[in-house]
């Protein structure tokens, strides 16, 4: 099992004691935990990008997507700072960057930020586990992200 593989195994069994995702699978060199509770599929990701860790959420959804946004706007909190926010309410640190937010080429709504890691395995594997469980926290107060309005 190569690096990656056994070090995204082992976030993922992390995120399953966690309890606040839904099915949680590594495929494919990408951790992939689904949103709980939104209105819509969506789904985190934790993936390498060579030189450190991408966290994302992702939907293919563009009404949950702009549900997302209109409440970031109508609050008037950047996303970096609910992040932030989360991140250090865990027991982690800043600085978060604006996380990118794009239309990505398979169709997909998608929110991310780079992690930079420390060179120890173990601290590694702690920070990007608080950061998906930041990313979390804060996405699921936002939008949709806690299900829609049901008739």
């Amino acid at each position: 099992m190569s690096d990656v593989q056994n070090f995204l195994e082992n976030l993922a069994e992390r995120m399953r004691g966690h309890g606040v995702f839904g099915d949680v699978q590594v495929l494919a060199g990408r951790l992939r935990c689904d949103a709980r509770d939104a209105a819509a599929p969506a789904w985190y990701a934790v993936e390498s990008d060579g030189s450190g860790w991408i966290v994302s959420l992702s939907t293919a959804d563009r009404w949950l997507s702009e549900s997302i946004e209109t409440d970031l706007l109508h609050f008037g909190d950047p996303l970096e700072e609910l992040i932030e926010e989360e991140l250090v309410n865990l027991g982690g640190e800043g600085p978060v960057l604006a996380p990118r937010h794009y239309r990505a080429d398979d169709r997909t709504y998608v929110f991310r930020n780079t992690i930079t890691v420390p060179a120890d395995r173990g601290q590694s594997l702690d920070r990007v586990a608080l950061w998906l469980l930041a990313y979390e926290a804060a996405f699921r107060n936002l939008g949709d992200m806690a299900g829609g309005d049901e008739a």
